[in-house]
């Protein structure tokens, strides 16, 4: 709590009369006991809202899983949906051991963190285990990001190795640089000057996670090449569809669900008053978030519905899905610091965004059969942007701390100090990620250990990979049964003279 209760017992003393001391001690000693119950209440209740929002983000997985199961062909949805089972489950691990200490470990240097590997010597007097599960949950996002990416033709080992990479090593890094106190250009930076006076701006991640996953995702693609009968000879593209656009829709709405965890949960606290005695607190700042997190993927569902009608002439419900999820990716760098009508615009212009990278990519013969690249890392970075462009500087001094004439957003009256800093971002993330992952990609595919065989491609993953497709009819004992009849027993002419086997 930011206020505590405080009792005197030599202030007491001379109005309780006789037995004063004794009195005075007894009285103080109570509220003590009251007070430490107040404290104590308050970690409980702040502890509660991060672990809470950390299942909300926990429940995203299960939104990717059949995000990219809807997204894919049927004969691949055995292989997208254990690769993201094994991104949360490869990530613990990974986070676990290393990642977590390379992003929170502290001290540490301005790079990469150096304390806490397996939590050792923890929790700590800053962070308790709801903050690692927190910051797991958002590791695993990132690597759901990247796995869209490289649907349909990639290898299950180079899965194992790209995910245990990106969560273990890759993401964190860039956590560090942006989120913890030591890092070079967080905000919350304790020691030495914050960059541009300000640090850089990326609330929830618009650039930590969805950059990340979106460039990781890109450069998986780029090295891989697309999908086979995704471009004619003469380069003109020709549409994959997906198998299932219930299961989009599923994905999405799953999505949107748990993103109030992914920004709102932002805080990591929401028992913080910001004028003691008044509605005004940390509660509300959590509220606003909300509402700003909602309009953002509204207004870009319906920019990319009437968008893509123009387009193309047809109302399309996976490209409405896939607008929203962009709109949701933008505004999450500045979802805390942003008045809700901003978010209207941050919403319009990541549906622009979407749709102008998917004509680029069309033209680069680049094929992401979820649009990852184009979502999270096109969206991410106009959300960094958009956030140096608006942010509010009130909001700014609640959230990162009061300071005078801090820089804020250059529409709002800030300067552009802010934008500087968040175009370093952008920047140094792209750079990070195509060094780190874009490398890991073309040592994979140097070892033939990258993209499957044309026949296996051609055949799909599940049949050839998986022992078999995710949509069976009957189980394996009536196929068996089967097989052996059309083996064992002669053909009959029908009535017609065709000649038929039993089945």
């Amino acid at each position: 709590m930011s206020g505590t209760l405080s009792c005197s017992a030599t202030d007491l003393a001379v109005l309780l009369g006789p037995n004063a001391t004794a009195a005075a001690d007894y009285i103080c000693g109570q509220l003590g006991t009251v007070n430490s119950k107040f404290t104590d209440v308050a970690f409980a209740v702040d502890n509660t809202y991060l672990l809470f929002s950390a299942y909300l983000v926990f429940s995203m997985q299960l939104g990717f899983a059949m995000l990219c199961a809807g997204s894919v062909r049927a004969k691949n949805t055995m292989n997208i949906m254990l690769t993201n089972v094994l991104d949360a489950a490869a990530g613990g691990l990974f986070y676990y051991l290393f990642g977590y200490a390379f992003a929170f470990g502290s001290p540490s240097n301005g790079f990469i963190g150096k304390q806490n590997f397996g939590l050792k010597d923890f929790p700590t007097a800053t962070n308790d285990y709801s903050v690692f599960l927190y910051q797991w949950a958002f590791a695993i996002a990132a690597a759901g990001i990247t796995s869209g990416s490289i649907a349909e033709r990639t290898q299950f080992v180079a899965y194992l190795i790209y995910s245990s990479f990106l969560t273990g090593f890759v993401y964190p890094v860039v956590s560090h640089w942006f989120w913890s106190p030591d890092g070079w250009a967080s905000p919350f930076r304790t020691e030495g000057d914050l960059l541009f006076s300000t640090g850089a701006i990326d609330f929830a991640g618009s650039g930590v996670v969805h950059m990340v996953g979106g460039i990781a995702g890109l450069w998986g693609a780029l090295i891989e090449g697309p999908r086979l009968g995704r471009f004619d000879n003469g380069g003109r593209a020709i549409a994959l569809r997906g198998h299932s656009a219930s299961l989009v829709v599923l994905g999405t709405f799953l999505l949107w669900f748990g993103w109030y965890g992914f920004n709102p949960g932002s805080f990591n606290k929401i028992l913080v008053t910001y004028e003691s005695g008044s509605m005004n607190g940390q509660w509300s700042a959590v509220g606003r978030t909300a509402v700003t997190t909602t309009l953002a993927g509204c207004t870009a569902a319906l920019t990319t519905l009437f968008g893509k009608r123009l387009l193309s002439g047809h109302w399309n419900v996976t490209d409405v899905c896939n607008g929203l999820l962009g709109g949701f990716a933008a505004i999450t760098g500045g979802c805390s610091v942003v008045e809700p009508w901003a978010a209207i615009i941050c919403g319009f212009m990541a549906a622009l965004v979407l749709l102008g990278c998917n004509k680029l990519a069309e033209r680069l013969r680049y094929d992401d059969p979820l649009e990852a690249a184009q979502l999270h890392g096109g969206c991410g970075a106009w959300g960094l942007i958009f956030t140096a462009l608006f942010a509010e500087e009130k909001y700014l001094n609640q959230i990162y701390g009061a300071k005078p004439g801090r820089p804020h957003g250059l529409f709002m009256g800030g300067g552009g100090k802010l934008l500087g800093a968040q175009l370093i971002q952008i920047v140094v993330i792209t750079g990070w990620v195509s060094a780190t992952m874009g490398t890991l990609f073309f040592i994979l595919k140097k070892m033939k250990l990258l993209r499957i065989s044309a026949e296996d491609e051609m055949a799909g993953m599940d049949m050839t990979r998986h022992g078999g497709f995710a949509y069976m009819y009957f189980d394996d004992d009536e196929c068996h049964k089967a097989i052996q009849l059309r083996k064992v027993q002669p053909r009959s002419p029908s009535p017609s003279g065709v000649t038929t086997t039993p089945v």
